[in-house]
């Protein structure tokens, strides 16, 4: 029988919180330092790399049999890894299906196909939950999501897709087919104005969303979201992590948002 990965090292969140989900937590033995999910993790096991950036010599301190990352952000640090000889896997997963995908994979993997499976059930399960929930709203609004504040960056695609699972309409889904944050950009600021979202969502990377610089931005104040006071914050590790927290605990937060405006501004 092959040889399972004893010894990995997680350079995002995503697979350390699928690991841990699936009873795998023992295998890990380096997380990235912006891991906040689970919070057992931190307490646990060593931090060893940011997210454009690690120390490899930690890393291979650690004798690591796989090392587990993301996107094309982490190419220098698995070329380094792989340089050294350590066997990298870099997923590059950006929507909702691509997430339940990615644990299906990473369980196969481990070993834990079944515990896997099981998982993207129960994740499917919520999704369904929350987009009939939604299909009884007595109106959907048009959302502005932002993940970046200079310059403008709206919604990846498995935020965008959220925003309509839970009711919402991402007024740009065309940007958010774009995997990297530059092709997101909103260059000129009066889109969004000419847009007239209903509710500008915040989740500015690595910092706090500032709702009263958004609403002093020129031209905004007679967008809709700005004049009702209808600008929120989702903490980025939620959201913009693909995996697991954006399908339950970020997924929520957009639906909470949603609804609530839905049942104040319905016919």
């Amino acid at each position: 029988m092959p040889a399972l990965p004893e010894r990995i090292v997680c350079l995002t969140e995503e697979p350390t919180e699928v690991l841990y989900a699936l009873g795998q937590q023992h295998r890990i033995v380096g997380i990235s330092g912006f891991t906040v999910r689970p919070a057992a993790a931190r307490r646990e096991k060593p931090r060893v790399s940011a997210f454009t950036s690690a120390r490899i010599d930690r890393i291979l301190a650690l004798a690591p049999d796989l090392a587990i990352g993301f996107s094309d952000m982490q190419a220098d640090i698995a070329a380094a890894l792989v340089r050294a000889g350590v066997e990298v896997w870099i997923s590059n997963h950006r929507s909702v299906e691509g997430i339940l995908g990615y644990v299906l994979r990473l369980g196969a993997l481990v070993g834990a196909p079944q515990q896997a499976a099981a998982y993207v059930q129960r994740l499917e399960e919520g999704l369904a939950a929350v987009r009939a929930s939604a299909a009884r709203l007595p109106r959907r609004p048009r959302v502005y999501f932002e993940e970046w504040d200079s310059p403008q960056i709206s919604a990846i695609r498995w935020v965008s897709e959220l925003v309509g699972l839970a009711g919402g309409i991402d007024i740009f889904p065309q940007r958010a087919a774009a995997g990297l944050g530059r092709d997101r950009i909103v260059a000129d600021p009066l889109e969004v104005v000419r847009a007239a979202p209903d509710i500008i969502i915040g989740s500015w990377c690595g910092k706090k969303f500032r709702p009263e610089h958004v609403a002093a931005r020129p031209g905004w104040q007679e967008v809709p979201a700005v004049r009702d006071g209808e600008l929120h914050e989702i903490k980025s590790p939620l959201i913009l992590q693909p995996g697991p927290a954006a399908l339950t605990d970020g997924l929520a937060a957009l639906a909470g948002i949603i609804e609530r405006w839905a049942l104040r501004h319905g016919a």
